[in-house]
């Protein structure tokens, strides 16, 4: 294509004014299925290694996502395709089975996981235009760490996800109609939703599995697939509907208990502790207190704050730290004890907790109560059927749980765990 020619460009019309704007780092879209933010994006990173090799900058458009561990995982086929489908981006790349480059060599794409080649991506030199597709689940380390190697003057980082969690760190960062610099003031990224209403080009097929998502999923799970809404309740949530948030006060001469329990932070994970009673069938969290980087010194002390008279009941820890529970209780906790825990001993605590007729959550406990909503089975991410599978993650203030509770299950009959698949994994 001669430098005097013009070429017209489709995009949503949604999407136009994000590209449009001028001088900003961070473009980002989010929002449900179909929406065609995808792909536009990759349609976009093409136009943009177009305009690079033109002006006779050379360098690397990179795309990357959390999880990739071969290039069929990775956004390639996404930007074949949307070269291919623009006469002069087919004829202005080449592209083979492992590499797409403009014909010049000047621009060329490369692809890599966030969750295991973060340290080779620093080695990359001259990346221009990083994008980040699939973003929801890249952790805020992850940020920390991309977002600095993509240093070039001018360069950009362009992010797509479908929002899962509220307090996602992709969510937190960029989701935002507009992104000013802290310090100066100046308008430095750019973000819109995008749901398969914005897409004109919406095709029947997904119409068709719309409709029947519609007929057939619970509310919450299907505005989160095709409405970009959070996914605040789904079948997957191990405690859905089992918890409510509520201020009580404890009788201490009616009520079982307290049970407390204590799990030991490593590395980014939380020390996390808790107190609950059981009264009328029922669970109840009074308090819970934690910390990540918490030094063993100072755990008795922040804990006591938080937790009042903790050292006066027992306290049931991971007995998986035999030496940290013995210098607690030098500190202090005179009555630590190591759980037994054991094979099988996550699914029994769960199952224990959910035999309950209900779980109150107080007020004051807005650790407890964020993991209680985010606690989930895995689902499969081609068939999205709910599997018996446990994802370990949201889970150390209910660990805490488990431990304290150990003791009181062995007196009470529990629940049985629902098979895979079960719509009542979360009943």
């Amino acid at each position: 294509m001669s430098k005097q020619q013009k070429v017209q460009i489709e995009l949503p019309p949604k999407l136009i004014p994000l590209f449009s704007e001028p001088n900003v780092r961070y473009r980002s879209s989010w929002g449900g299925r179909g929406s065609g933010k995808t792909r536009t994006f990759a349609l976009m990173t093409a136009i943009k290694g177009y305009m690079y090799a033109e002006a006779g900058v050379s360098g690397l458009i990179l795309g990357a996502r959390e999880f990739m561990n071969t290039l069929s995982e990775s956004s390639m086929e996404e930007i074949k395709q949307a070269i291919r489908s623009v006469p002069f981006l087919k004829d202005y790349y080449e592209m083979g089975e492992n590499f797409i480059r403009t014909k010049n060599r000047r621009v060329s794409y490369g692809f890599a996981g966030l969750r295991h080649n973060l340290d080779s991506i620093k080695s990359k030199a001259r990346i221009l235009l990083c994008w980040v597709d699939e973003a929801e689940t890249v952790s805020e380390i992850a940020w920390r760490k991309l977002l600095p190697t993509v240093r070039e003057e001018d360069s950009e980082v362009w992010i797509t996800w479908n929002p899962e969690r509220r307090d996602s760190a992709t969510s937190r960062r960029f989701r935002h109609d507009q992104i000013f610099d802290d310090l100066t003031g100046e308008l430095i990224g750019v973000g819109v939703e995008m749901n398969y209403s914005d897409n004109p080009w919406f095709p029947e097929v997904l119409e068709i599995e719309r409709r029947q998502d519609k007929a057939n999923l619970d509310d919450e799970t299907y505005r989160w697939i095709w409405e970009g809404d959070y996914l605040e309740l789904s079948e997957a949530q191990i405690f859905r509907n089992k918890y409510e948030v509520m201020d009580f006060v404890p009788d201490s001469q009616k009520w079982d208990g307290p049970y407390q329990g204590l799990d030991f932070g490593f590395s980014q994970d939380p020390t996390a502790a808790t107190r609950s009673w059981i009264y009328d069938d029922c669970l109840w969290i009074e308090y819970d207190a934690g910390a990540v980087g918490l030094e063993l010194d100072d755990t008795v002390e922040f804990l006591s704050k938080l937790i009042p008279d903790i050292g006066l009941y027992p306290i049931y820890a991971d007995n998986a730290r035999p030496e940290s529970i013995s210098h607690l209780s030098r500190k202090g906790l005179k009555r630590i004890r190591a759980c037994e825990k054991g094979k099988g001993s996550v699914e029994d605590g769960i199952a224990f907790i959910r035999s309950f007729k209900r779980v109150y959550i107080h007020t004051r406990c807005k650790e407890t109560l964020n993991e209680f909503k985010n606690y989930s089975y895995k689902k499969d991410r081609i068939t999205d059927e709910v599997l018996p599978i446990i994802i370990d993650a949201f889970n150390h203030y209910i660990d805490s749980l488990r431990y304290a509770l150990e003791k009181a299950s062995k007196g009470r009959k529990r629940a049985n765990p629902a098979g895979a698949g079960s719509r009542t994994f979360a009943q």
